[in-house]
């Protein structure tokens, strides 16, 4: 698993994961700010559990994980096993003696995710690490079809095994919503089998697994400059055009916290088993609106790099229905759009200042 829960080519397993446990010790401090985080309802029912989560280092895990420290549980991340990058040091305001436990383990091997599984013995799970790429690339379908689709099934097959409260995994709205829909992407295609998955485990086995499918994820805290908010806020700041296509695809925007306040209302809610649901704003706003509210926060009135790049093939627009997240896990996203965007800049103006203070203390 990487950032923003991505997954390589499959990792080969490793060692004994009793071994390989690790206790989160300070580090050094990371270049980038602490993301604020903003208030949202109170979990009570976490407390005290015994959580797993994987993709943890990754934008939304990593969130979560915060969160989840908030809440009081006890929290336990996996991340692969050739990973030797020191474990992030997760500080929380109001809990700061809290930590993480670590473990190593490769997600599609089935024997590795039962192991770790028998020792850690979750109450609740939290299956975020996904190979993230929505490029239409024959050549990723098996690595989608490996990394996503199977390194879930083997986490719903140990989740039944151990016999856990609940689990809950990251799908994505660009899921086909109706019958007979092809998929629009590899990416598309092994999460919607890993859904397909997810309703049998729950129809046959009794699985309380909940499947979230998500709009798209943005926020403070995501540094990964090939995704569209991190490029054009960090293009801006430096006063330089970004590199974009004709913005005309909408987006369905949904920010990090609200995001986060879904996972967990889903641990929790008693009718979430079984369910699938779309978590987003469930409005769309083109990348060319987007990107000019970015431009009016940063105060950039230069070129915003429009054309520069084609369109991708068989982009479709998908606006999240909340008809099962409001109606029945009595989720709504929280933040409109200019609020967190302007959250997000505000993260990434203090990122620049504090790595320009960084250079010229070693200059």
């Amino acid at each position: 698993m990487g950032a923003d829960g991505a997954l390589s080519a499959p990792d080969p397993a490793s060692g004994h994961l009793r071994e390989a446990r690790m206790i989160v010790r300070p580090t050094t401090p990371s270049p980038n700010p602490r993301p604020r985080i903003a208030e949202a309802r109170p979990h009570h029912a976490l407390t005290g559990r015994r959580v797993l989560v994987t993709g943890a280092r990754g934008f939304i895990g990593s969130r979560l994980v915060r969160s989840l420290l908030d809440a009081g549980a006890d929290v336990h991340a996996l991340i692969r096993p050739e990973d030797q990058r020191p474990v992030p040091s997760v500080a929380v305001a109001r809990r700061p003696a809290h930590r993480v436990t670590w473990h190593r383990c490769d997600l599609v091997d089935v024997d590795a995710v039962r192991s770790v599984f028998r020792d850690v013995a979750p109450e609740v799970i939290f299956h975020l690490a996904s190979r993230v790429q929505g490029h239409r690339d024959v050549a990723l379908a098996l690595p989608m079809l490996e990394d996503n689709t199977r390194a879930a099934v083997n986490i719903m097959a140990a989740a039944s095994d151990v016999g856990v409260s609940r689990l809950v995994l990251a799908g994505s709205v660009e899921e086909p919503h109706v019958a007979d829909e092809a998929p629009c992407s590899p990416y598309a295609a092994a999460k919607a089998a890993t859904t397909s998955y997810a309703r049998m485990f729950a129809d046959q086995w009794d699985l309380p697994v909940t499947v979230l499918r998500l709009a798209m994820v943005y926020g403070p805290g995501q540094t990964d400059e090939r995704k569209l908010v991190p490029h054009v806020a960090t293009s801006l700041l430096r006063r330089r055009a970004p590199s974009l296509a004709s913005g005309s695809r909408p987006i369905d925007w949904v920010y990090i916290d609200d995001v986060c306040d879904a996972f967990l209302t889903a641990a929790s809610h008693p009718q979430a088993p079984g369910l699938v649901a779309d978590i987003g704003s469930g409005t769309s706003t083109t990348i060319a609106d987007t990107v000019r509210l970015l431009a009016k926060v940063a105060r950039y009135d230069g070129d915003l790099g429009f054309g520069r790049l084609e369109d991708r093939r068989n982009d479709v627009a998908r606006i999240a229905d909340l008809t099962h997240a409001t109606g029945t896990l009595g989720w709504q996203p929280r933040t409109p759009l200019p609020v967190g965007l302007a959250r997000t800049l505000e993260w990434f103006r203090a990122r620049e200042a504090r790595a320009q203070l960084e250079m010229e203390a070693v200059s």
